[in-house]
């Protein structure tokens, strides 16, 4: 049975847009909605990981869970889902700060 899904991406391959949009409508740039079965949403979600490089996405979908939905990300994000009792919270990471070089 089709169930909702939400994609956001990042600064993915064009080729990945592509790929997203023959399943899904890029409803604003990066933002993919859609309603297909599990089996497709997993394999959408495998070209997602295989294919995301230096990118990021993050997949919502309906999961019988207390919140209803479940979250997959892939790539390097600031946000990251973290289960807690049951729910899955956000943690932010600290932005990556480059290192100073000294004088020579």
């Amino acid at each position: 049975m089709p169930s909702m899904l939400v994609i956001a991406t990042t600064a993915v391959p064009d080729h990945l847009r592509g790929a997203l949009s023959r399943w899904t409508s890029e409803v604003v740039p990066g933002i993919f909605v859609g309603s297909v079965s599990a089996r497709v949403r997993d394999q959408l979600w495998q070209t997602v990981t295989d294919t995301v490089g230096n990118g990021a996405a993050v997949l919502v979908h309906p999961a019988p869970t207390e919140q209803g939905y479940a979250i997959r990300t892939a790539g390097t994000r600031r946000r990251v889902p973290v289960e807690f009792d049951g729910l899955t919270l956000i943690r932010m990471t600290a932005p990556k700060v480059k290192e100073m070089q000294s004088p020579s």
